[in-house]
Formats: C-alpha cells, structure tokens, sequence
C-alpha cells in the first residue's frame, strides 16, 4: 500500500458545539406582544411539571398585562410535546377553562414563534455576544420589548393560511 500526501495541508474545520451554550425558553405572546418568556435554568429538561408551572405564570402574567382577557377566553396554541399533552397539563387547562387549539401531528411549521418570532430572534443573536447566561436573558427579553405590536399581529395573521395549507396536504411539511 503506498501513501500520498499532497503538497499543501488541508486547513482543518472544526465545528463548534453551540449547543453547550443553548438555553432553552418557552415564550408565549398574542397579537399585541410577549405575554411571558420563561428561561429553563441549564440541565433541566422540561417535563409535565415544569410545564404547568410555566402555565400558572402564563395566567398570572395574562391577568397583570391583559387584564379582563381571562374572562372572555384563552386559546392556546402548543405543539404535541409530551409536557404539553399530558395528563396532568390538560388537567391544569380544563381547570382554567383555557381552549387548546387543535394542532396536526408532526407540524412544527404551526407555531407562530417557529416561523416568525425565532427566525428574527436567531438574525438578531448572530451578531450577539454575551458574558453570561443573566445577560443573555436581559438581552432576549431587551429585543422581545422592542418589537412593535404590528410585529406580533403579523405573526398571527400568518397561521390562518399557514393551517389552511397543512391540512390541504394532510399534515405534510407547509414550505412559505
């Protein structure tokens, strides 16, 4: 066996594990803005618990920045995660007499903040650096605050022809 070597080294890639840094939040928002963005503290998974502990701040800050929405209906829009179908959860919206709006299986593409909301956030953390996780999250929440009510009611407004499209190819990936 003979063994070549070429004449330049190769510079070498390496991928960077952005992911050790990653910092998981749940956000919920309606057409006005951000109602509540919730950090999970690092190596903690989300689980049915945490995830209705999550819910009772998503009412408590509903009853502080919309006050009156309560009674007059709470539609929520999550994915089927585990957390978000449990017994437990459902339990949880039933007692708040919160509506789940009915959500295909296996359409990531429904939820506004995938689609619209992260996609701005991620062009905004590219050119971002932070010394740690506290200023990360003031950074995050910082950005949330400056987006204009238009940018959220836009997000909204996406879902309707968005659903439409999911269930005319049967639950299938909807591309724009």
């Amino acid at each position: 066996m003979q063994w070549r070597h070429s004449s330049s080294p190769k510079a070498k890639k390496f991928k960077q594990a952005s992911s050790i840094r990653k910092i998981m939040a749940t956000v919920f928002r309606d057409r006005k803005g951000i109602l509540l963005t919730d950090f999970l503290q690092r190596g903690l998974t989300i689980n049915a618990d945490a995830y209705c502990e999550t819910v009772r701040k998503l009412r408590r800050a509903i009853q502080s920045k919309r006050r009156g929405m309560l009674s007059s209906g709470i539609v929520l829009l999550h994915d089927h995660a585990r957390p978000h179908t449990a017994a437990r959860t459902a339990q949880l919206l039933q007692q708040f007499r919160w509506e789940v709006f009915d959500h295909p299986p296996y359409s990531p593409d429904l939820a506004p903040s995938g689609y619209h909301l992260f996609m701005h956030l991620k062009k905004w953390l590219a050119f971002q650096s932070f010394e740690d996780d506290d200023r990360l999250k003031t950074g995050v929440t910082t950005w949330f605050k400056s987006l204009a009510a238009d940018f959220f009611d836009t997000g909204i407004r996406k879902l309707l022809p968005r659903y439409q499209k999911c269930v005319k190819v049967g639950g299938d990936y909807v591309k724009k």
